[in-house]
């Protein structure tokens, strides 16, 4: 098995140009027995993964049920969030679990920030060249 894997930036808004580039990832997302094919914004800037509520929806889990509430900052802080782990499987690497603040926010990416998913990969930018690689953590 490949240890790493690599992607490209992608365009969001041609206009943009260059500035328009983003580190978008492809994962599948397991909750319960559903799943959900989603694109992830790798933000290094964000303390927590974030998951918008039609996703949360879509897998399955149910709002009233997750009892861990989470308060967000920036522009969701107005919107209340709630702890959900789920499975995710990126790429062929083996599933890890992911923590995400579940928000009820609607017009938000699907973000993976510091907690955790820069916890279980290391991700290596290649700006200039429009790519990045990811590699899971190393067992010790």
């Amino acid at each position: 098995m490949n240890s790493r894997a690599r992607y490209s930036f992608t365009p969001t808004d041609t206009s943009l140009g260059e500035a328009s580039f983003k580190p978008y990832l492809p994962l599948t997302l397991h909750y319960r027995n559903n799943s959900q094919e989603v694109i992830g914004l790798l933000d290094t800037g964000a303390m927590v993964n974030v998951l918008p509520y039609q996703v949360g929806i879509e897998l399955g889990a149910v709002w009233e049920e997750q009892t861990t509430m989470l308060q967000l900052t920036g522009n969701m802080a107005q919107f209340e969030a709630r702890l959900l782990i789920v499975s995710a499987l990126l790429g062929q690497f083996s599933s890890v679990r992911l923590v995400f603040a579940w928000t009820q926010a609607t017009q938000v990416p699907l973000i993976l920030g510091q907690a955790n998913f820069f916890m279980e990969f290391d991700v290596c930018f290649y700006r200039s060249q429009k790519l990045f690689e990811v590699t899971p953590k190393q067992s010790l």
